[in-house]
């Protein structure tokens, strides 16, 4: 287990007599960062909060660097000082910034000279500098959490502890931190643990994902594994599969699967075999429509004829329904939606990939 930054197994947690964490095994290894992501309730917090070393569960293990945790006093505030967390809220007192970040290296019994080295170089790497004089309650909720940031890579932590940092913040504000972060969690190599409820953070933050749902952790895998390769119907349409087909496969040759849904057939990458019954999960963003006229879609590629049935706007994108005998949906743009004349009512044609349909056991 020294290999591990911390592993949990067999963890339980109970809220007022009720279930609220389940995890049988989680491990954060050593330099990477994994992302935990689900839904709000899902039990993401909790779990950090016994990573932390902030609350005990009522059975089972965690282990730090290969440590038991007893949960004894003593123990608890050598290994809590091997960590940070920062949290959704900055949480800076009423004093400087600079202030504020050199607080756990005081608390530590750092001298004053390393003191104000390493939290300048933060405040620089944070490109919050030009702040440290300014009184914290008077910067903007993304400089303060930039704050919060650099006074916990300033201790220099075995293990980083992520809890959903960007939420409060505006869209062009999480952007550029996320990107910051992203950046310096590479250059640092430091353990880390990233919640956040954001299918797109998750996959852009972390070398690994961890789905949470209802307590448990459904799934955990690369980043590409999770958003493209489901492990179950859940985990699917969490993770944005807009397209969920109950079909059955009649049909397999060579690694490609022809699936049946109602009077429809279709082809998919798969290693099922016929008879299966499975859910044929498909991604808006991977859909094309087509109207008499525009470009053709490559010989190869699954085509079902339709109409329109409803189009919703969100932003610079237009998500669209196709009544194919069984609903489709893909993601264009307004502009391409606006020159195809897209409306509820217009026949049209989608168009898909094989290979962009990911196969899943249905009662999985």
């Amino acid at each position: 287990m020294s290999e591990a930054a911390l592993v949990v197994r067999g963890v339980h947690v109970e809220h007022r007599r009720r279930p609220a964490l389940d995890v049988a095994e989680l491990t954060i290894a050593h330099g990477e960062t994994l992302s935990i992501v689900g839904p709000n309730g899902a039990g993401k917090s909790t779990l950090l909060r016994v990573l932390g070393l902030l609350e005990a569960p009522q059975r089972g293990e965690v282990w730090f660097r290969g440590e038991l945790v007893t949960w004894a006093p003593a123990q608890l505030l050598r290994l809590r000082r091997r960590m940070a967390i920062v949290f959704q809220d900055p949480l800076l007192c009423r004093t400087t910034v600079a202030r504020n970040v050199s607080l756990g290296l005081e608390f530590r019994g750092v001298d004053r000279h390393e003191r104000r080295q390493r939290v300048g170089e933060w405040l620089e790497r944070l490109g919050i500098a030009h702040l440290a004089d300014r009184p914290a309650h008077r910067i903007s909720g993304g400089e303060a959490q930039r704050a919060s940031l650099a006074r916990a890579f300033v201790l220099q932590p075995e293990v980083l502890l992520l809890d959903e940092p960007f939420s409060a913040l505006d869209p062009p504000t999480r952007q550029a931190l996320a990107g910051d972060l992203q950046q310096l969690l590479a250059e640092t190599q430091t353990s880390t643990v990233f919640v956040t409820h954001d299918r797109d953070e998750a996959v852009a933050l972390g070398n690994r994902v961890a789905v949470m749902l209802s307590g448990t952790v459904a799934q955990v895998g690369s980043p590409d594994d999770v958003a493209q390769r489901p492990a179950n119907e859940a985990v699917a349409r969490f993770f944005g599969m807009d397209t969920l087909f109950p079909g059955v496969v009649v049909d397999a040759v060579a690694g490609t699967a022809t699936i049946a849904v109602g009077a429809l057939r279709f082809s998919a990458a798969s290693s099922f075999q016929p008879g299966q019954a499975v859910w044929a999960c498909l991604r808006s963003e991977d859909v094309s429509i087509h109207v008499s006229g525009s470009v053709a879609a490559p010989s190869e590629w699954n085509v079902a004829a339709g109409t329109v049935s409803a189009m919703k706007s969100w932003g610079t994108q237009v998500r669209v329904a196709v009544d194919c005998g069984v609903t489709v949906t893909a993601l264009t743009t307004r502009l391409a939606a606006s020159g195809l004349a897209l409306k509820p009512g217009r026949a049209v044609r989608v168009a898909f990939s094989p290979h962009s349909i990911h196969t899943i056991p249905r009662g999985s």
